[in-house]
């Protein structure tokens, strides 16, 4: 039966998942090979940290006064001690700030970046972020998304060209699988792939075609989306890391709707690839939640 949760027993986690002090490291997760790294199937996304909900706008607010600096740097290093070795994060002086902090802290986090603000506007900066020791560095899947659309995939294959130049690993992350198609046939020189298992960047009009004429108020998640996108990350022989695969919180709050989440994204996933997950621990330890769920799911 589908567990419950009150509001009264919503703040009473929502104290202890603030105040818990750090425990003893959980044993690091089930790796696979990225490049010369082994990263954990399970990363530990950001945009929970920084307020990007992709459900409301109270959700986002409620998010961004929650997550102090303090906090966002906790909730990272909680997520090493889960066992989580990996975090994939945009670039935003917030994100740097949090960066520079565990670094400070001693942490051992594996890194790897998404373009955004003023990095997605300007690739000189790409040279300097680099030398800030992340793994690799992707395109960002919206720009990625609306760049397909406009036809100008020039300026994308820019991006990945520059981050090789840099010496890191160069991805591109997409919400549209078609995009996938596009830079395999055109045989471009990624290392790996970010693959929204939602194609939350559909317009109006791409979804008004999808559905008679109407259109969601929001985002787009349909059901059907997750098998759209594993069809294409099963067709590569490249790294793919799968994201959204909660909906972005819509595949529930219960351990077990969780649970069966993670199982249908690791089924239609490779076995050399991973998933991102945001974590929002107001509520409970998300971080030592999914590391659970993920190594039980792995075993073996």
């Amino acid at each position: 039966m589908e567990s419950i949760v009150t509001r009264r027993q919503l703040m009473t986690a929502a104290g202890v998942a603030a105040a818990a002090p750090l425990t003893a490291a959980e044993a690091p997760l089930p790796t696979v090979q990225f490049g010369r790294h082994k990263i954990s199937r399970l990363v530990i996304g950001t945009n929970p940290l920084m307020g990007y909900s992709h459900f409301n706008q109270i959700l986002d607010r409620t998010m961004r006064e929650w997550m102090t600096h303090e906090r966002r740097v906790e909730t990272i290093l909680r997520a090493e001690a889960a066992g989580i070795t990996t975090w994939q994060l945009h670039y935003h002086l917030d994100t740097m700030a949090i960066v520079d902090e565990i670094q400070k802290r001693g942490s051992k986090m594996q890194m790897f970046l998404l373009s955004d603000f003023e990095l997605h506007k300007d690739f000189t900066m790409i040279p300097a972020v680099a030398r800030k020791g992340f793994l690799g560095m992707a395109h960002h899947g919206n720009r990625t998304d609306d760049a397909f659309r406009e036809k100008k995939m020039e300026r994308v294959k820019e991006f990945v060209m520059r981050v090789k130049d840099a010496g890191l690993m160069a991805g591109v992350s997409m919400h549209n699988p078609e995009v996938m198609d596009y830079i395999e046939d055109s045989a471009w020189p990624v290392d790996y792939y970010m693959t929204c298992f939602y194609r939350v960047s559909r317009t109006r009009e791409e979804a008004r075609a999808l559905m008679n004429g109407e259109a969601p108020l929001g985002e787009t998640f349909l059901e059907k989306d997750p098998d759209r996108m594993s069809q294409r990350i099963k067709q590569t022989k490249r790294p793919c890391f799968g994201f959204k695969i909660l909906a972005a919180g819509r595949a529930g709050f219960a351990k077990e709707q969780i649970e069966k989440a993670f199982q249908g994204a690791f089924q239609r996933i490779k076995p050399n690839d991973a998933v991102i997950v945001g974590m929002f621990p107001k509520f409970k330890n998300e971080m030592a939640e999914n590391a659970s769920i993920v190594r039980s799911l792995l075993a073996g």
